[in-house]
C-alpha cells in the first residue's frame, strides 16, 4: 500500500504564523489554489481513496483534490486533526512564550501526538485497504507520523505538500518527500 499524507492549504493564521492546532480556521484564497496544485501533482499517479481530518482547512483541501481526481472523500476522521495547542491557539510562538513560557496550558505532548498519528493512519489504512490512499491532514501531525515511523527528526511539510510512504499498518517506509532536519 502507498499513502500520501497531504498537508492542507494555507490559512490566514499560517500567513500570520499563528498556532492553529484544533481551531477550525478556513483556507484562504492562496490555500485553495495550493490545494488545486496538490491535486494536479497527485493526478500523475493512481489513487484509490481519499480521507481527511474533520477540520475545515483539511476537509476543503481534500474536497478540491477529490474533485480534480474525479473521486469522493470517503471519510472525515477526527483522529487526523492537528496537535492541540491549548490556550496558545491563535497566538504566535513569541506571544505564547511571552505569556506562558515553554509550558503551554492544554498542549498535547509531542509524544502523545506521535502515538495518535501512527494509530490514526494505521486505522484509516486498515479501514480503506486499497493500493493507493490519500490522507489530507495537518503539518505537525504529518511530521509526528514521519518522526515516529522513521525514528528520525523530520521537518514539517509546507502547505499542500505531500509526503509518501509505502507499507502497511505498523510498518511504513518513506518513499518521497520526507526531509530530515
Amino acid at each position: 500500500m502507498q499513502i500520501a499524507l497531504v498537508r492542507h492549504g494555507q490559512t490566514d493564521w499560517n500567513l500570520d504564523l499563528r498556532m492553529q492546532g484544533t481551531s477550525d480556521i478556513p483556507l484562504n484564497d492562496t490555500g485553495r489554489a495550493q490545494a488545486l496544485e496538490a491535486a494536479v501533482l497527485l493526478a500523475d499517479d493512481r489513487w484509490d481513496a481519499i480521507v481527511s481530518s474533520t477540520l475545515s482547512r483539511a476537509a476543503v483541501t481534500a474536497d478540491i483534490i477529490a474533485e480534480r481526481l474525479g473521486m469522493e472523500v470517503l471519510e472525515r476522521d477526527p483522529r487526523l486533526v492537528e496537535r492541540a495547542y491549548g490556550e496558545v491557539e491563535g497566538l504566535t510562538k513569541a506571544e505564547a512564550t511571552e505569556r506562558f513560557g515553554t509550558a503551554w496550558p492544554g498542549e498535547e505532548s509531542y509524544e502523545a501526538l506521535q502515538r495518535r498519528a501512527v494509530a490514526a493512519v494505521d486505522a484509516v489504512a486498515e479501514r480503506h485497504a486499497v493500493d493507493h490512499l490519500v490522507i489530507v491532514t495537518h503539518g505537525t501531525f504529518i511530521r509526528a507520523f514521519a518522526d515516529a515511523t522513521t525514528g528520525l527528526e523530520t521537518r514539517t511539510p509546507r502547505n499542500a505538500e505531500s509526503i509518501r510512504f509505502e507499507g502497511a499498518p505498523g510498518a511504513w517506509t518513506p518513499v518521497e518527500g520526507v526531509v530530515l532536519v
